[in-house]
């Protein structure tokens, strides 16, 4: 089975110098969505037609499987699949897809393959409102018998629902002698695919229809509102499926999943969070509102509160997270680890029970368990050029408003002072103090402004 994807439109209406295909949904790429489907049903050739931006596209795309065709100029839909046509073996089916219709499912297009076994099928849709699209016109014994165009169309005509999708499927055989015969003898002179259907009428081949589950999953993606339109149902979509999976959420009209969100029993999701990349929460998570995640796994028990950001992080079990804490990529928190509000951890490991709970930053660190970290913290990791470690052993009490000079160690049951700016090692079980002394001076006047 050959799968043939059109991916060489501009997309004008867009109004962007991004290829129509390679604009997100979801948090992935058109053209990405319509590639995963395909390669769920296992093709043996896989190819793609591309043309508008197409280093761009190729670059984005990066997948060595693919079989990469150059649409130019681009002359139509039946133009861009004879680009194509060279390439795929001559036994078979196949099949015709979109670069920019990314919500077709997988069991439509299985459905629509099996009907092609022998024949001309076709996806179809029912529409409300069928202005526009090309209406499947059929004869008394619900045969197929053409698709008249929306401007070529008589009024019954026009009162037909089920349209056309310009999803195909067929024998490969059929397809490579009715593009050999396509004219672009039209006010647009172009070759379009859809006239296959005629020459199908005329051969005897017969003609089958696949109805689409639902209008969403065949809607193309012409302009930024249908773009925004498209990424609501993909987001409803993802919703469902949590919940389905016993995920709770606040308001499934308010999440957004850009990539893969793993969920365990008894998760629950507060309202306007945005998870991406591949993001796992172990069983009964609470994640408070207004939280972003990418690539990140929070343990089991874990509670993140609301304006949580967190970035290439793991969380241990029985975490408490937030509000408004920052977990940049490389940090590992080990069980029961509290992060409080307006602290930030980068490329930093913390053992079991430590906390930093307010206004803070530890870079490059390696915490040990039982560590308690003070307001104001600051690990002075980079000067300038290179980064530096600093290792606070376990049981440390680090002071308020405390600068650690990497690279430094704190040992174990060590405590430094409030305002200590640490440049040498503190010695395990001992108070270090490093300010300078508190003197005050009688009489002293404040200046006044003159």
């Amino acid at each position: 089975m050959n799968i043939v994807i059109l991916a060489a439109g501009q997309g004008k209406r867009m109004h962007s110098n991004l290829p129509k295909v390679l604009h997100p949904l979801a948090g992935k790429a058109l053209l990405a969505h319509v590639l995963d489907t395909a390669r769920s049903l296992e093709p043996q050739r896989l190819c793609v037609v591309y043309g508008h931006g197409g280093d761009a596209v190729r670059t984005t795309i990066d997948d060595p499987d693919l079989v990469w065709v150059l649409q130019e100029p681009q002359l139509g839909t039946g133009h861009a699949v004879m680009q194509a046509l060279p390439h795929l073996g001559s036994a078979g089916t196949t099949l015709v897809l979109y670069g920019d219709v990314p919500l077709i499912q997988t069991e439509t297009l299985r459905q629509l393959l099996h009907a092609a076994r022998d024949a001309l099928a076709i996806l179809t849709v029912e529409l409300a409102d069928p202005d526009g699209y090309g209406r499947i016109v059929r004869n008394a014994a619900g045969e197929v018998v053409r698709i008249v165009e929306q401007k070529d169309a008589m009024a019954a005509e026009r009162a037909i629902r089920e349209v056309n999708t310009g999803i195909v499927a067929l024998p490969t055989v059929y397809l490579s002698d009715w593009l050999g015969r396509l004219s672009n003898d039209n006010a647009q002179q172009e070759y379009y695919l859809t006239d296959i259907v005629g020459m199908a009428v005329a051969a005897g081949v017969p003609i089958r229809t696949t109805l689409a589950q639902s209008e969403s999953e065949v809607l193309g993606v012409n302009s930024k509102g249908q773009l925004a339109q498209l990424e609501r149902v993909a987001q409803r979509r993802a919703a469902e499926h949590l919940m389905e999976q016993g995920v709770r959420l606040a308001d499934p009209a308010r999440i957004d999943v850009r990539g893969e969100l793993l969920c365990g029993r008894d998760v629950f999701i507060d309202v306007n969070c945005v998870f991406e990349g591949r993001v796992v929460l172990e069983e009964a998570v609470e994640v408070g509102p207004a939280c972003v995640l990418k690539n990140a796994r929070i343990g089991a028990g874990s509670r993140l509160a609301a304006f949580s950001h967190i970035e290439g992080a793991t969380v241990g079990p029985d975490g408490v997270i937030g509000p408004f804490s920052r977990l940049r990529p490389g940090t590992e928190l080990a069980a029961g680890v509290h992060v409080g509000n307006f602290v930030e951890l980068k490329n930093s490991k913390f053992a079991a029970l430590s906390k930093a709970n307010h206004l803070a930053y530890v870079g490059d660190a390696i915490v040990g368990s039982r560590v308690n970290i003070g307001a104001g913290t600051i690990t002075c990791n980079y000067d300038g050029a290179n980064k530096f470690k600093t290792i606070i052993e376990d049981d440390a009490f680090i002071g308020s408003d405390t600068q650690l000079v990497a690279p430094v160690t704190v040992g174990r049951g060590a405590t430094l002072g409030a305002g200590t700016t640490l440049t040498k090692d503190a010695p395990p079980d001992t108070l270090t103090i490093s300010r300078a002394r508190q003197i005050s001076i009688p009489g002293w006047k404040r200046p006044q402004k003159k």
